[in-house]
């Protein structure tokens, strides 16, 4: 699959490319960067997206990504292009109140106008609701919650599709059962050394919801960046995924590829992910990420990478 081949995301009418640009890390500068270095690090690259330039449609942020200064990036861009493309595709995402853990309907309302705002757009083209596993599934089902307000915002025109993006799996796909969704993104649960997101995206294709499959790299573990030695998915590896990731190192290896393409290719690769959400937050990372997606990699590969799975182990019951 070509980076540059647009698919139709779900049942929305959107076309969005297989790669989308992750912007969780679009936040204050890095400790080697002055503020004025990293803002033109992350300007350069929101600048070409918004171009057109990039091999991506797509865009991801949060409401709380990078305390709030991803929108206010994009917002910035946006603005520097004289408004968002209709080729493009931005989503965002309502977010609790970090302080006081607020996640009501009406924290809600606020994240909403708070995204307005920074992004400078009256209308959002997708909107989701982000981590309601800090409140669970039946809380943000309830009579004024969450999902009654983002539903809300899709009928009174403030939204133009409506998506959940979590964690947890099992949790995830009530939502999706519930047929209320278009669209959902899960992180960290599709990898090469865990599947346990399967049953969810079986579920999501039934119902012709758009997916986003986040983090491939297992939170950096499987990029091969001794930086992220000893975790998978922001937690402590549990000692049968990491020999899982070691196989998996060693198998690239002996093939001459790189982990990191590996990774991204799995998820690249499944008919049913719509796009996947990458982590770039310069142009050189947009350039290695695009070489890794267009890595040769050898067809046997990917079932001797099959059979190092741990099996019945999750992300989600101990790793």
């Amino acid at each position: 699959m070509s980076l540059g081949d647009l698919v139709e995301f779900g049942s929305t009418g959107l076309l969005v490319s297989p790669l989308c640009l992750g912007t969780s890390s679009w936040g204050p500068a890095r400790m080697a960067e002055t503020r004025e270095e990293g803002e033109q690090r992350i300007g350069a690259l929101a600048d070409a997206f918004f171009a057109g330039a990039l091999p991506t449609n797509y865009i991801d942020t949060s409401n709380e990504y990078g305390k709030a200064l991803s929108e206010v990036q994009i917002g910035a861009a946006i603005r520097r292009a004289n408004g968002l493309g209709s080729a493009l595709v931005l989503q965002t995402k309502l977010d609790r109140d970090v302080t006081t853990g607020d996640f009501s309907g009406d924290r809600m309302w606020r994240s909403l106008e708070e995204s307005q705002k920074r992004l400078g757009l009256d209308r959002i083209p997708m909107m989701f609701l982000h981590d309601p596993e800090n409140i669970g599934f039946e809380a943000s089902m309830a009579r004024g919650g969450p999902v009654e307000a983002l539903v809300a915002m899709k009928e009174r025109g403030h939204v133009e599709h409506i998506g959940i993006s979590g964690g947890p799996v099992g949790m995830l796909q009530k939502f999706v059962e519930t047929d209320i969704f278009e669209a959902l993104v899960s992180h960290n649960r599709f990898t090469i050394v865990e599947r346990s997101a399967n049953d969810l995206f079986d579920a999501a294709v039934a119902r012709n919801i758009g997916i986003n499959n986040a983090a491939p790299y297992g939170g950096g573990v499987l990029t091969g960046d001794a930086r992220f030695a000893g975790t998978y998915g922001y937690r402590p590896i549990h000692p049968a995924v990491q020999a899982a990731v070691d196989g998996v190192a060693r198998l690239c290896a002996e093939a001459g590829v790189s982990m990191a393409a590996a990774a991204l290719q799995f998820s690249l690769r499944d008919p049913r992910i719509h796009s996947t959400i990458v982590g770039i937050s310069s142009l050189a990372a947009m350039d290695r990420t695009v070489a890794e997606a267009h890595e040769d990699i050898p067809e046997q590969l990917w079932n001797e990478i099959d059979a190092l799975v741990p099996r019945g182990l999750t992300h989600d019951n101990g790793e």
